[in-house]
């Protein structure tokens, strides 16, 4: 190999390596940060090939996407004084690289002062509300306030707030034993009520088909004794009809009819003078 291929060798290879340490590529899901001597020079957001100084300029790559931040479990302290367990998280984005590497330098750094800023604002927040009021539809509202909170103290990181929600609220054991108590013995007072009502509701009914059935009964028995009467009255006149046309038959018959009703039985005793008028029909023998 003569020297002026190991030249051009030389010469390719310096080329090379010169342009791999020029350039780097940004990634869409990126946004970076150019530092020249360890001072920040400049911010790349938009993805594609980038040109750097080589061994003076350095990169630091940053998310551009949202990221999220959960807070273990906190016990807070409503209005009411009530405590409530709350367990929430913050989606959060990158607005300001420049910013963000002044002042927490890292993810890591960011995760101990935004759950500062989220816990902080939790507290702040929750404490204005009644307890009763935290776990109704108004929560949505709630959280709103506590995301524009924490948005506005969170701006001096070079982030944005996306987004805050609570996961999970719940009351401690104790609390949840009282609650528990409280809402059967009301619940036992409200079956009682309910039961004294359906009695009452039940003697009303019963007392209401006692009178109905009063009045049925009298209006049953004054048509009877009037339909009894009419019949009396029709077979009187009949048996004075017949009693008209034949004195002597309806006589006898009558007398037949009597002796039929006391006869009923047998060795039926009689202590009667003979010549009683019950006994005509048998004659003076």
């Amino acid at each position: 190999m003569n020297s002026k291929t190991k030249k051009i060798l030389i010469i390719s290879a310096i080329a090379f390596i010169t342009f791999f340490s020029t350039t780097f590529k940004v990634d869409q899901r990126e946004q970076v940060l150019v530092l020249q001597f360890g001072e920040p020079v400049r911010v790349i957001t938009d993805p594609g090939l980038s040109f750097k100084i080589p061994f003076i300029q350095n990169l630091i790559f940053f998310d551009n996407r949202i990221l999220d931040l959960s807070i273990t479990d906190q016990e807070l302290i409503a209005n009411d004084q009530k405590r409530i367990i709350i367990n929430a998280f913050t989606k959060y984005k990158i607005t300001d690289p420049l910013k963000f590497f002044t002042t927490v330098r890292s993810v890591v750094g960011i995760s101990s002062k935004l759950s500062a800023v989220l816990d902080s604002s939790l507290r702040k927040i929750i404490g204005e509300f009644k307890l009763n009021q935290l776990l109704t539809d108004n929560r949505g509202d709630i959280m709103t306030r506590i995301k524009d909170v924490v948005n506005e103290e969170a701006k001096i990181y070079g982030i944005d707030i996306v987004d805050v929600r609570i996961m999970r609220s719940d009351l401690p054991k104790e609390n949840s034993n009282s609650i528990f108590a409280r809402m059967r013995a009301e619940r036992e007072k409200e079956a009682r009520e309910i039961r004294a009502e359906g009695a009452e509701e039940s003697d009303k009914i019963r007392a209401q088909a006692d009178k109905e059935r009063t009045i049925i009964l009298a209006e049953a028995e004054k048509k009877a004794n009037l339909t009894k009467g009419l019949g009396e009255s029709t077979a009187n006149r009949i048996y004075a009809n017949g009693y008209n046309r034949d004195a002597d038959f309806a006589e006898f018959y009558r007398s037949m009819k009597a002796y039929e009703k006391s006869f009923t039985k047998e060795n039926t005793n009689f202590i009667i003078s003979p010549d009683s008028q019950f006994f005509k029909h048998f004659g003076n023998k």
